[in-house]
């Protein structure tokens, strides 16, 4: 299949490559010109705006995949398509969009005949060799249209062991994407997703606090322990119940800088984490972990601790999100 692809950062690019690899054609734009002369080298078609990256798309109907920041820059970037696709052309967002702003869209572009569909996508920089878990919501016959993208996308079965008792159930699940309900509800699902994830990171790097901390010298002198945090990281990714890719990463990190003095600790927030809150206070649900991980992001923009520095190793391990620099 062809598909525009608009954005090519650290997602986007790679989403072009993967889907590039397995012989799908890729038109591709973005506001950086050295970004589309680089993928135009590996093969895609090379676009100078918008409007070429709907002329040269000669598949019906069109695909456009848009992969950037959420607020304005994807707000103008899809109105500007809805004024340029035709009825019947699809208008994908990839980006972490709030589910709210894709309800509103997708009604909009309906009233044009344009289907939108909104695809939380989880993989970050690692995608290209894993494939990206795919959570979509919109218009089943254009996600259906589209399976041989969001397929190829996907990362399959892999090496993980099947779950018993999903026999008759949705296949996609296992092949790690799935259609999650209408126009909304993948981006809801991946907003959940990253709430969740700031629980996970939050409860793994206090737990590394602790463990640093237990050679204070404030300790009873028998009860200090000078413990090798890599090494503790590096054993608990082998068979305990605490597995994980964020592990993995953590024990990555602790590995080549035990002291992780190559982070400061400075935490941001992508926004997905506030909105997950915000959804916990409109269905009067307690979220009392993920509520406290928010908070400790914004804490960590004054003082920072070892926990906080663990996480930043986590961030920049799986979505390559560099500190923000020290304000002066």
């Amino acid at each position: 299949m062809q598909i525009g692809v608009v954005g090519l950062g650290r997602m986007g690019a790679n989403i072009s490559r993967r889907l590039m690899r397995a012989g799908h054609g890729s038109v591709v734009w973005d506001a950086n010109p050295a970004s589309v002369q680089g993928l135009g080298g590996e093969g895609a078609v090379a676009a100078s705006g918008l409007a070429d990256v709907v002329a040269k798309l000669t598949e019906t109907p069109r695909t456009v995949w848009v992969m950037l920041p959420h607020g304005k820059i994807t707000e103008d970037t899809i109105a500007e398509l809805g004024n340029l696709l035709s009825p019947g052309d699809i208008i994908i967002d990839g980006g972490n969009t709030y589910y709210k702003d894709d309800v509103r869209r997708g009604q909009e572009l309906a009233a044009k005949g344009i289907r939108y569909l909104d695809v939380g996508t989880s993989g970050g920089v690692w995608g290209l060799e894993r494939g990206y878990c795919l959570m979509i919501g919109g218009d089943a016959d254009a996600v259906r249209h589209l399976d041989p993208i969001f397929s190829t996308l996907a990362p399959g079965l892999g090496t993980i062991e099947r779950t018993s008792g999903r026999e008759g159930r949705d296949p996609r699940a296992e092949q790690g994407y799935i259609h999650a309900g209408p126009v909304g509800a993948g981006h809801f699902v991946k907003m959940i997703h990253n709430g969740i994830e700031y629980g996970m990171m939050q409860a793994m790097a206090e737990g590394f606090d602790i463990l640093k901390g237990r050679a204070s010298p404030k300790l009873p002198e028998a009860e200090r322990f000078d413990l090798n945090v890599g090494d503790i990281a590096e054993v608990w990714r082998r068979g305990s119940v605490v597995t994980s890719w964020l592990l993995d990463l953590t024990a990555s990190a602790l590995a080549t800088d035990e002291g992780l003095d190559g982070f400061s600790g400075h935490v941001d927030d992508s926004g997905e984490g506030r909105w997950t809150i915000e959804a916990a206070i409109e269905e009067a649900v307690p979220a009392d972990v993920l509520a406290a991980s928010l908070f400790v992001r914004f804490r960590s923009r004054q003082s920072h601790t070892f926990a906080e520095k663990v996480l930043s190793a986590m961030r920049f391990g799986f979505g390559g999100h560099v500190e923000a620099p020290k304000k002066g």
